[in-house]
């Protein structure tokens, strides 16, 4: 018998089968034959060859589709492409590239040959001869101009107050008030030297005409007589006249009013009428024969009106001296101030 707290006997060791590496199953054997003969003989035939020049024209044929050009037609309008070019140049490797061929040698022998060429000197005269650019040109030289009067004229505002500040102090007057937008002595002297200056010019060269018409034809003497000194005087004077009362009547200032930015003012409106012109030129002539005592009132008085001014019911004002805003510009954003 056995022990009574025994243990069942250990059930005998199994013996471990090799793992088998040998052969494939059969019908492995055979399809591996099979495929392996196919290909002899194909290769032995040339059939291999003609499948795949027939294999490569189906696939160009498929390429040269309507069907593949719609397909890259919608593929290249998909956002596909944009994200991946967005994603590119977004990339520091295609920055990097970017830099390394913009500052190649090779950009700098295109510049220089494209630079050179033909094409880029005869695209470079068709812009100098494009109509817009001279536009643009004489803007620019019209708008220098234009700023050098504007500075002068504000110039010449500032100088009117100081003017009449001194001339009252001498007179012991008490100080101006402000001038309201009328035009002083400095302003009114210098528009009228401008004034004389173009006459002038314009005498002298009717002169040199009619002398050089007089010497050549008729063998008169190049010398001035007293008789002609009279008569060129007067001739000047009625010139000056109609040049006055011309532009005072047609424009309501003169050339010179115009550099210094004043213009004339009436109960007319700003151009005078016939009458009122030939009244302010009479009241002129009657102020300045007494050495000029009336225009003394520009400086003395509050109104700074002359006697001519008084004569003709006109005033002298300032024109705007604000610079010309263009098209596209908005209105300024302060008016400017009138000078004391």
């Amino acid at each position: 018998m056995g022990d009574s707290t025994g243990s069942l006997p250990d059930p005998p060791d199994r013996p471990t089968e090799p793992v088998r590496r040998g052969r494939s199953p059969l019908p492995a054997r055979l399809l591996g034959s099979g495929a392996r003969g196919a290909q002899r003989v194909a290769k032995a035939t040339g059939v291999d060859g003609a499948a795949e020049a027939l294999a490569e024209e189906a696939i160009v044929r498929a390429i040269e589709s309507q069907a593949t050009e719609r397909a890259l037609e919608r593929l290249l309008k998909g956002p596909v492409v944009e994200e991946a070019v967005e994603s590119a140049m977004r990339s520091p490797a295609v920055e990097r590239a970017l830099n390394e061929a913009i500052d190649s040698e090779m950009i700098d022998r295109i510049w220089e040959r494209l630079l050179a060429s033909d094409e880029a000197q005869k695209l470079v005269e068709r812009i100098a001869e494009a109509p817009e650019v001279r536009s643009a040109i004489a803007a620019q030289g019209v708008g220098l101009i234009d700023d050098v009067r504007r500075e002068a004229a504000r110039a010449t505002h500032r100088l009117d107050g100081t003017l009449a500040t001194v001339f009252r102090r001498v007179f012991r007057r008490p100080p101006p008030p402000p001038a309201l937008g009328r035009a002083g002595a400095v302003s009114r002297t210098i528009a009228l030297g401008i004034d004389g200056a173009v006459l002038s010019a314009a005498f002298l060269a009717l002169s040199g005409a009619v002398t050089l018409i007089a010497t050549t034809f008729f063998g008169a003497d190049g010398g001035a007589s007293a008789p002609a000194i009279v008569i060129g005087t007067g001739a000047w004077i009625a010139i000056g006249s109609f040049y006055l009362a011309s532009f005072w009547t047609l424009a309501g200032q003169t050339p010179g009013m115009r550099f210094v930015r004043i213009s004339l003012d009436s109960p007319d409106g700003r151009r005078l009428s016939l009458r009122r012109a030939l009244r302010r030129l009479v009241g002129l002539t009657l102020s300045i024969v007494p050495f000029g005592a009336g225009l003394l009132p520009v400086v003395l008085s509050d109104d700074r009106r002359g006697w001519h001014d008084r004569f003709a019911e006109t005033t002298v004002i300032y024109a705007d001296t604000a610079p010309a805003l263009a098209p596209w510009a908005g209105p300024p954003d302060a008016t400017e101030e009138y000078p004391a």
